[in-house]
C-alpha cells in the first residue's frame, strides 16, 4: 500500500482516538518511507499522549531535523515539553514556531501560558494581547485572558476585566461551560450576587439537569447548600478539568496541597521504608504519587472522575487505580490501610462525619488519615459553601468531628494551599491517628 494513504489512515485513526489502531499506522509508514517527518512529528504526539513523553519528544526532534521550518510540530514539542514539566524550553519551541508561522495563534496561546506559568505576567498579559489581536474570534483566548486577570488580580478593575472577558468568551462560543462557571463566580467576587445567580438560572434553563449549575447556584447563595457536593457535579466539574488541571494549578495557582500535605505526614510516619499500605483518597491526577512513594509499599489511587485516574495511571506510581466515590470505597475496605490522605478532596465535602468516619474504619489501628481543607476563621458554623463551589471548615469543626470518629493524636495546622484571584487561598492541614481498639 502506498505509504501516504497508510499516513492518512493513521491520522484518521488517531483523531478518533484509536491510538493503538493509529500507533501501528505511523509506525508501517516509517517502515516504508524511513524518517517520513510527518509520521515521525504524530507518532511523536501519541507516544506523549500515552504517557511516553521524552520518546515522544525525541521524535518530533527528528521530525524538526528533517523540516525545521515546521510551526506545528515547534508547537507540539512546546506542548510535550510543557506538560512534561519543561517551561523554559517550551517557550522556546513556541517562540520558535512564531518565528516560523507568524500567524499561529495557538503557539501565542500556549506561549502566554507558559510565560504566566513562570511566574512573569507583564510578558504574559503581552502575549495574552496579542493572541486576542491575532484571533479576535477565538473563544478560549478570551476565556484564558479573563482567568490570567482574575489569577493576577492586582484591584477590582482587573476583576471587572476578566468577566468581560468571560462574556466575550460565552457570547463566541455559548457551549464553553467552563467560561460560564467563571462568569458566576467573577460576578459574585464583585459582590454582585444576584448577577452570578442569575447565570447560573439561566444555564439551568437551558440546561435543566446539569449538576454544575445546581452546585454553583447553591454556592452563590441562590438556593439551599448541600451537605456536600454531589457525585455528577464533582465527576462532570473534574473529567472536564483534567487536561489542563495540573497546568492550571501548579503552574497559574501555584498549588502546594500534596507537597504540605505529604511532608507533615512524613512527621509522623518515621523514616521512610516503603512498608506501609496507602490510600491516596481524591487522588485526581496523582500528584501525591511521587512524593508518598518513599513511604509505601502498596499505593492505591481512588477518584470520582475517570479522567482524572486516566491522567493518574499515565504519570505512574500506583499499584491499584479505580473510579469511585471515596466514602463508598473506605466502607467497602475495612483495616485495609496504614495511612489515608487526601489532598483538596474534602474541600467538596460540607459535613465531615461520614468520610472521616468510614477513613477511620478503613485504617489500620495506629493508621494515620491526612487531608487538607480551606479554612473557615468563623467557629459561628461548622462549614460554609462558597462561591467558587468549595466549602470552607472551622477548625474547631474539623477537631471536634476528627474526635468523634474515633481518632486522636489530632494536629490541625493552617498554610497557604493556592492562589485564587491573586490572593493566597489559606488553609487547614489536618493529621489524626485512629486510637487502638
Amino acid at each position: 500500500m502506498d505509504w501516504r494513504v497508510l499516513l492518512q489512515q493513521a491520522m484518521q485513526a488517531h483523531q478518533k482516538d484509536d491510538l493503538d489502531g493509529a500507533e501501528r499506522g505511523y509506525r508501517e509508514v516509517l517502515e516504508l518511507r524511513v524518517a517520513q517527518p510527518d509520521a515521525l512529528h504524530y507518532l511523536g504526539v501519541l507516544c506523549h499522549q500515552r504517557g511516553r513523553s521524552d520518546e515522544g519528544a525525541e521524535l518530533i526532534r527528528t521530525s524538526l531535523r528533517i523540516t525545521p521550518k515546521h510551526p506545528d510540530a515547534h508547537n507540539n514539542l512546546g506542548n510535550v515539553l510543557k506538560e512534561s514539566g519543561h517551561l523554559a524550553e517550551a517557550e522556546g519551541c513556541y517562540r520558535r514556531a512564531l518565528d516560523c508561522g507568524p500567524d499561529h495563534y495557538n503557539a501565542m496561546n500556549n506561549l502566554a501560558v507558559v510565560l504566566e506559568a513562570q511566574e512573569r505576567p507583564e510578558e504574559a498579559f503581552q502575549a495574552y494581547s496579542k493572541l486576542l489581536e491575532m484571533a479576535p474570534e477565538f473563544a478560549r483566548g478570551y476565556y484564558l485572558m479573563g482567568t490570567f486577570l482574575r489569577n493576577f488580580a492586582q484591584s477590582m478593575e482587573h476583576l471587572e476585566q476578566s468577566v468581560e472577558c468571560f462574556r466575550r468568551a460565552i457570547a463566541l462560543d455559548k457551549d464553553d461551560l467552563r467560561a460560564l462557571q467563571a462568569l458566576g463566580v467573577g460576578l459574585y467576587a464583585l459582590n454582585q450576587p444576584s448577577e452570578a445567580a442569575q447565570v447560573y438560572r439561566e444555564w439551568l434553563a437551558r440546561e435543566p439537569d446539569n449538576p454544575v449549575p445546581q452546585h454553583m447556584l447553591a454556592a452563590c447563595g441562590g438556593a439551599e447548600a448541600p451537605s456536600r457536593a454531589g457525585d455528577d457535579y464533582v465527576r462532570d466539574t473534574f473529567d472536564g478539568f483534567a487536561d489542563s488541571f495540573d497546568e492550571q494549578l501548579l503552574q497559574n495557582l501555584g498549588y502546594r496541597a500534596p507537597e504540605v500535605l505529604v511532608s507533615a505526614l512524613g512527621e509522623f510516619l518515621g523514616d521512610p521504608r516503603g512498608a506501609l499500605d496507602v490510600l491516596d483518597a481524591g487522588c485526581g491526577t496523582g500528584l501525591c504519587a511521587g512524593p508518598m512513594r518513599p513511604w509505601t509499599r502498596r499505593l492505591a489511587g481512588v477518584d470520582l472522575s475517570g479522567r482524572m485516574v486516566e491522567k493518574a495511571r499515565l504519570r505512574g506510581g500506583y499499584e491499584e487505580l479505580e473510579v469511585a466515590e471515596i466514602t463508598h470505597w473506605l466502607e467497602q475496605h475495612p483495616q485495609a490501610y496504614d495511612v489515608v490522605l487526601s489532598a483538596d478532596t474534602l474541600v467538596y465535602f460540607g459535613e465531615l462525619q461520614p468520610v472521616l468516619q468510614a477513613s477511620h474504619d478503613a485504617l489500620r489501628p495506629g493508621g494515620w488519615v491526612g487531608f487538607t481543607l480551606e479554612a473557615s476563621l468563623s467557629d459561628d458554623q461548622g462549614f460554609e459553601l462558597t462561591p467558587s463551589g468549595r466549602y470552607r471548615h472551622a477548625r474547631g469543626y474539623v477537631e471536634t468531628t476528627l474526635e468523634h470518629a474515633g481518632f486522636g493524636d489530632v494536629v490541625v495546622r493552617s498554610d497557604r494551599l493556592r492562589k485564587e484571584s491573586g490572593r493566597p487561598v489559606e488553609g487547614w492541614v489536618v493529621l489524626g491517628r485512629r486510637k487502638d481498639d
